[in-house]
């Protein structure tokens, strides 16, 4: 027996597609509220699920406790409102969870709206069992209490999805924009590390986002503290440290930060996990003037993921400063396939094939750049690209 287990609060726009994604594959659906002032609970009960109600205790581990608590499956399936259960990982989930010794299966999850990190992995289906509970205050896990269990019993099995489980759209730029999850995240993050001083987790999490915000000076020492409490065996938590270690060290040391990038990428980690590192060292790469390092990183980046347009587009860049025109241009409208409003994208596409001799081509290329960044609020750079290249074109011309 599968369930199903949710917290939510206001999520009525996100629940009914993420119930519909899961309703005829788990055997139970536990919803807790935790204080919605909209039809939230009326479309939890549509599906059938059992609603309870729950006052916010203040951070996300206590809520996902008390939700867990009321599930009677022997496995537990956790989803947040904004994500979907794929339709092809059910099948190997299945079979996953049919084989006696797993004791929990990460899941691969794709987020949605995210150019360079496309791709993380969640620990959210496991056996339903006394000594797994949720901890952490924030980005709440199961992964404590499931290391404390398999020391205790190590014939327990940690296995992994081999495909995309879960879509996730909480990371989309204007979802992000729309509300104050970083200052809640920071607050959260800051509390943690005052009782857990040098956890790697906690500062991969908190150092990333001080390099992210401008402190360089305290995102790398909390890193480096981090590395030096990292275990060997904590493949994501050193991946996480030493990436965001490289992107701050990129600037002013960049061998530094490529031999970061180089080991972050040595890491056992299913490569869709390690996308950001692979792009950042090629992009690195390019400006030292490293063509065949580029190409070999970015080429890696779009075997790992095909599907992310990021790739494409710097593979592109990478090409055409080798001299590799047709593939610069296969490259381009690949990720113009793919991304079809990234403006950079179809102007980069419009130079080649005007290099390449296809004037048409290179016509249509510059006026979907042009409308582009005009639709994007890019006017002024809409203008200047439409003075720079109209004479030498004529975009005013049919074709």
């Amino acid at each position: 027996m599968l369930s199903l287990s949710m917290i939510v609060r206001d999520e009525q726009e996100n629940l009914d597609a993420c119930l519909r994604s899961v309703a005829d594959f788990v055997d139970e659906m536990v919803v807790v509220d935790t204080g919605s002032s909209d039809g939230t609970v009326a479309v939890a009960e549509r599906w059938g699920a059992r609603v309870h109600h729950l006052s916010w205790p203040g951070d996300f581990a206590p809520a996902r406790n008390h939700a867990l608590a009321h599930t009677r499956g022997d496995w537990v399936l956790v989803l947040d409102a904004d994500e979907r259960l794929l339709p092809e990982a059910r099948e190997p989930l299945s079979q996953l969870m049919g084989e006696p010794d797993t004791l929990l299966i990460t899941l691969l999850r794709r987020e949605e709206g995210a150019r360079q990190s496309p791709y993380s992995a969640v620990s959210r289906l496991f056996r339903r069992h006394p000594d797994l509970y949720w901890s952490r205050p924030y980005h709440a896990m199961v992964d404590d209490s499931v290391s404390d269990l398999l020391a205790r019993e190590p014939h327990w099995r940690i296995r992994h999805c081999p495909m995309p489980a879960l879509t996730h759209g909480g990371y989309r730029p204007e979802v992000l924009a729309g509300g104050d999850k970083a200052r809640r995240l920071r607050a959260a993050m800051e509390a943690d590390l005052a009782e857990r001083p040098g956890d790697p987790y906690i500062c991969a999490k908190l150092g990333g986002l001080e390099v992210s915000e401008g402190d360089r000076a305290r995102g790398i020492a909390l890193l480096e503290q981090g590395l030096r409490h990292c275990p060997p065996e904590a493949h994501p938590e050193r991946y996480e440290l030493l990436l965001h270690l490289a992107i701050a060290r990129a600037q002013e040391a960049p061998a530094a930060a490529a031999a970061l990038y180089r080991e972050a990428l040595a890491l056992p980690l299913d490569p869709r996990l390690t996308l950001a590192a692979a792009l950042n060292l090629a992009a690195l790469l390019l400006r030292g003037g490293d063509l065949e390092g580029a190409a070999a990183a970015a080429t890696a980046a779009t075997t790992a993921g095909p599907e992310l347009a990021l790739g494409w587009y710097n593979l592109g860049l990478i090409e055409r400063q080798r001299g590799r025109l047709e593939a610069a241009i296969a490259a381009y409208r690949r990720s113009a396939q793919l991304e079809p409003d990234h403006a950079e994208t179809h102007q980069n596409l419009a130079v080649a094939l005007l290099l390449g001799g296809d004037l048409p081509g290179a016509r249509s290329g510059f006026r979907t750049a042009i409308r582009l960044l005009e639709r994007h609020g890019r006017g002024g750079e809409a203008a200047d690209l439409a003075r720079r290249v109209g004479a030498l074109v004529r975009l005013e011309a049919a074709g």
